[in-house]
């Protein structure tokens, strides 16, 4: 499929949900392997930024905000659902004032001005993001997961244990003229007493009962449903506003329970990490030095594995570093008897069991710290020309914690021995 972008501009008008502030929006087409671009024409109506997660900046607003420049752009997340569910690939968005106008606190009429406008087909193929292997935020009650699927699906349950709020559920496959119909119409909302609570500290300024739902014994205040389970429908499109900054249409399947913008942003910045999720690394037995830092944050100078070998993720792999005169270290360990420092053999032996725990699908992403080191015991040295050959295996697991055993060599000569723990931890 080739990228889509918009066949003419289209401005509008209004007031920002929370900064309750007047804004002029116009959105222009934009050139092929652009993505969504952000211009503040009040204070610097040169620069463009793209929407990515790289841009989001994070405070105590419920919404999604980028950083443009010295200024913000907030609550984009419905306007980016629009794009998401519509299938526009490259747009330019110029705005006069801090936040997305909030409309009726849907994507519906951005969605009817985008259709008015029309699209034109680009010649660059469209960018899609694929996912081989199930990538998890896990918040106990509050969860996300993407799984392999053929389309772009959505499954959401929400359960705010609130008797003002019932249980609502809904899955959808989302396709153009599905966004269009069962979810753009679906309107932001809350709680009554979260609206006390969000007006009390100086938000919510330009919310009302007409783009707010506002809920109290499970109706909304002033207001009627577009649909029984119209709050559920309005948090699948935060997921697209909030997914899209990816700059990529997904393939798979997002099941989602409690989420906000806070963890589907950490969705998107995992999905990330893993680079091209289309490569399936726990099938291969061998990894290279690219496809370890896939798996590990660690870069130079503080990578000490160059391959894995024998890679079975949870449970054991081989690992190499093939120790030279330019390793940093031995410009001071020691001036002319070079050695290779001992923590920094048990600091390689812990990154191969990194790989061993954060190759599993559902650690992808996660970073492994140091608890301990136990059972240490150094037999020779290691010298520049060594291949230096770690044998690590795990001893025990659990969700958020490992223990491994490792044994270096080189040849068949054991120069060190260690156990390692360490906590799994959300990046």
């Amino acid at each position: 499929m080739k990228q889509r972008t918009l066949k003419k501009s289209i401005h509008f008008e209004g007031i920002g949900l929370h900064t309750g502030q007047k804004v002029s929006v116009r959105i222009n087409p934009a050139a092929e392997n652009s993505g969504i671009l952000f211009s503040r024409m009040d204070l610097d109506p040169a620069l463009k930024v793209k929407a990515s997660f790289e841009n989001v900046r994070s405070d105590a607003m419920r919404q999604t905000a980028l950083a443009v420049g010295s200024g913000l752009v907030r609550t984009i997340e419905h306007l980016m659902a629009a794009f998401h569910g519509l299938g526009v690939d490259n747009a330019w968005v110029e705005i006069d004032g801090e936040e997305v106008p909030g409309m009726d606190g849907s994507s519906q009429e951005f969605s009817r001005l985008l259709l008015e406008a029309g699209f034109e087909e680009q010649e660059a193929e469209r960018k899609y993001l694929e996912v081989k292997s199930p990538v998890y935020v896990d918040h106990g009650d509050q969860s996300i997961v993407i799984v392999p699927a053929q389309s772009f699906q959505v499954s959401y349950t929400l359960s705010y244990q609130d008797e003002n709020l019932e249980d609502q559920y809904m899955t959808i496959t989302v396709l153009p003229e599905i966004f269009e119909r069962e979810l753009a119409p679906a309107r932001t909302f809350c709680l009554k007493k979260e609206a006390e609570q969000l007006l009390a500290m100086g938000f919510g300024k330009g919310a009302n009962p007409l783009n707010t739902l506002i809920f109290e014994n499970n109706r909304p205040i002033g207001n009627e449903l577009r649909y029984a389970n119209e709050a559920c429908r309005h948090k699948i499109v935060d997921i697209l506003g909030d997914l899209f900054l990816c700059g990529k249409f997904i393939r798979g399947h997002v099941i989602a329970q409690r989420s906000g913008h806070s963890l589907n942003l950490e969705l998107v910045r995992k999905l990330v990490m893993t680079k091209e999720t289309s490569l399936d690394l726990s099938s291969k037995k061998t990894l290279t030095i690219d496809e370890i830092q896939k798996i590990i944050p660690h870069r130079y100078p503080f990578l000490f594995v160059d391959k894995i070998e024998n890679f079975e993720p949870g449970l054991r792999a081989t690992g190499w570093k093939q120790v030279t005169m330019n390793d940093y270290f031995f410009q001071g360990h020691f001036p002319g008897h070079p050695v290779m420092p001992g923590v920094l053999i048990v600091e390689a032996m812990a990154q191969v069991g990194g790989v061993i725990m954060l190759g599993e699908p559902e650690n992808r992403g996660k970073i492994a710290y140091f608890m301990s080191v136990d059972q240490v015991k150094w037999r020779n040295p290691v010298r520049p020309g060594d291949s230096l050959r770690m044998e690590v295996e795990v001893l025990k697991k659990r969700s958020k914690f490992g223990q491994c055993s490792g044994k270096a060599y080189v040849g068949d000569q054991l120069v060190c021995e260690a156990d390692v723990k360490f906590a799994v931890v959300d990046a």
